[in-house]
């Protein structure tokens, strides 16, 4: 089989400029996770990829003309989000608003109907979440971006630990400030921590920089490190 080794070239070319055109509409649209996409972000989207993807592969086409249309529809898309910020109405329009399918234990056949849901498509949903029953439930809510929200009824809901009289330390973040066998010098100084401390824990636990995979901080002074030898405790916790 022959290669052409110009237009494989021109794939190769046109391949990185829509990976980069992808990459700068990402950035500039924000992140977020599949399920969070509204129906308009799903559209714009799947338009974007597939003009990437026919500029790419279809060398009949001009690369520049791909370009544009996939920021055309990048600032399109952009726009719309600034504008939805600033407008309930214009949010309402193109990323649609959340219903209401279980209110006070009771199916709302109307709510079902607006999302395009039938009963076994929302009984699928509740075992999903973890309600095979949907008698535990008191509220449901199908949000915009398809996701099925559920408030369970007071004599179904976990307890807290407020509700066991139980008082738990603060949850804090956990600053890395050693990955493998480097010292993250400005995660040290977000904790309030140097070096000088920084050795002088490691000399008491005995263990070099060099041998640590990953070292944690957090604000409770919890102090961990995972040693790069598996062979070895895979971990010490100095609180």
């Amino acid at each position: 089989m022959d290669i052409n080794f110009t237009e494989l070239i021109d794939v190769i070319i046109r391949g990185l400029l829509s990976l980069v055109a992808l990459f700068l509409i990402t950035k500039m649209l924000g992140k977020k996770q599949v399920s969070q996409l509204s129906l308009f972000d799903y559209v714009i989207g799947i338009s974007i990829g597939n003009f990437a993807a026919e500029m790419t592969v279809n060398l009949e086409t001009n690369a520049i003309n791909g370009l544009v249309a996939v920021f055309v529809f990048g600032i399109v898309a952009y726009l719309v989000s600034i504008l939805t910020m600033k407008s309930i109405y214009l949010r309402r329009f193109f990323m649609g608003v959340p219903t209401l399918i279980i209110e006070d234990g009771k199916l709302l056949l109307d709510g079902l109907k607006k999302v395009k849901f039938d009963i076994n498509d929302l009984l699928e949903e509740c075992r999903s979440a973890g309600y095979f029953d949907i008698s535990e439930i008191a509220y449901a809510v199908m949000e915009a971006n398809g996701q099925l929200s559920i408030l369970p009824k007071t004599d179904y809901a976990p307890p807290t630990l407020k509700d066991l009289n139980i008082e738990k330390e603060k949850a804090s973040l956990c600053a890395n400030i050693i990955i493998d066998g480097n010292i993250m010098e400005d995660a040290l100084k977000d904790m309030h921590k140097d070096k000088s401390w920084l050795n002088h824990e490691l000399k008491i636990k005995g263990i070099k920089i060099e041998d640590i995979l990953l070292a944690t901080l957090d604000n409770n002074e919890k102090f961990v490190v995972y040693e790069k030898n598996v062979n070895k405790q895979n971990s010490r916790v100095l609180e």
